[in-house]
């Protein structure tokens, strides 16, 4: 697992002015070493994990699924949170919980992953460098940004999505449903990002079902001691 530290920085949520320019730099020098082929032929056990929040308290669950669904491992973990919410700089809000539940996660079960799924962006970024991005290269596993909203691009008539030029990202849009945008994580091409996110979703939902169970899980606090 490779270590990006951002907790070195003294930097305290009660500060009126902060200089958040040292998460910008982490964002840009990562984005230059995002992996965006695939580096996976078969995929078994896929991870989904998400974060909710209450009273400024993160509560993170991810579980782990085969690719019928059965469950196969879940950590729950909650902790104190650490950052603002600061549009563009979301890995700095989130990536402490995941990072910290997936650590869990390994810690307390026999099985592995072959893929991640997180809710949040990956190089569909303004930096080409989301959550989903920070958390895929930290770990260093094939991983998939599949995000509620989109906070750059335009949209292209076979609904892909393209920002300077560049196809960074995928609109899935199903009848009576919001939409969700998916981008590459990390050690991933964009179309196999597309087709896993369709076939992991049942008919009738929106959400991946791997990512789906751990909003689920998220949302319970009775998961969390």
């Amino acid at each position: 697992m490779r270590i990006v530290n951002i907790k070195s920085h003294d930097i305290k949520l009660d500060t009126v002015k902060k200089d958040y320019s040292w998460a910008i730099t982490i964002q840009k020098e990562i984005s230059r070493k995002i992996i965006t082929c695939d580096t996976i032929d078969k995929i078994e056990n896929i991870c989904g994990i998400d974060v909710s929040y209450k009273d400024n308290i993160a509560y993170c669950s991810a579980v782990i699924t085969n690719i019928t669904f059965q469950l196969i491992a879940t950590a729950n973990l909650k902790c104190k949170v650490e950052y603002p919410y600061l549009p563009g700089l979301f890995f700095l809000r989130e990536s402490g919980p995941l990072l910290e539940t997936l650590a869990l996660l390994k810690n307390e079960s026999e099985s592995d992953f072959d893929i991640l799924l997180i809710d949040g962006h990956g190089v569909l970024h303004p930096r080409r460098c989301g959550l989903a991005s920070y958390v895929g290269y930290t770990i260093d596993k094939p991983t998939i940004g599949i995000a509620k909203n989109l906070i750059c691009g335009s949209l292209l008539g076979d609904h892909f999505i393209q920002y300077h030029d560049n196809v960074l990202g995928y609109r899935i849009k199903k009848e009576g449903k919001k939409p969700l945008y998916i981008s590459v994580g990390h050690k991933i091409s964009l179309r196999k990002s597309i087709q896993i996110v369709q076939d992991l979703t049942k008919d009738g939902e929106r959400i991946p079902e791997p990512l789906r169970i751990a909003d689920v899980n998220s949302k319970n606090y009775h998961n969390f001691v």
